[in-house]
């Protein structure tokens, strides 16, 4: 697993988990931005699924590719909104978050991919 490293592909809209340069997992979003009352831009990323190569589950990657992919959005300002199941669970389990966690609205489920 020392080969294992994730990566912000934000062409792609998404987080990659990388074995050297195979990626085997990632956590994608889409994002929409905000103005606040006070003519701030906000930015709010809505993640909505997460995955994992079947080769690599029980090696506790998906919680480091979340782990991360917070905490880079954290950094930069960005508000989470969380529609992927797996997204929700990690962030009902780590209150680190909360501050920067806003609740679905109906223009979040709008913003993502109809498949």
């Amino acid at each position: 697993m020392s080969g294992i490293r994730m990566h912000h592909a934000e062409e792609r809209r998404r987080y990659d988990l990388l074995d050297g340069d195979a990626v085997i997992g990632s956590a994608h979003y889409r994002e929409l931005f905000e103005t606040a009352a006070d003519g701030t831009a906000r930015v709010e990323r809505i993640f909505f699924q997460t995955l994992v190569d079947d080769a690599y589950s029980g090696q506790g990657l998906a919680g480091r590719l979340t782990a991360f992919a917070l905490s880079d959005s954290v950094a930069s300002g960005t508000r989470i909104v969380a529609v992927c199941p797996y997204i929700k669970a990690y962030l009902a389990k780590h209150d680190a978050f909360d501050g920067n966690v806003i609740p679905v609205r109906p223009d979040h489920l709008d913003a993502l991919p109809q498949e």
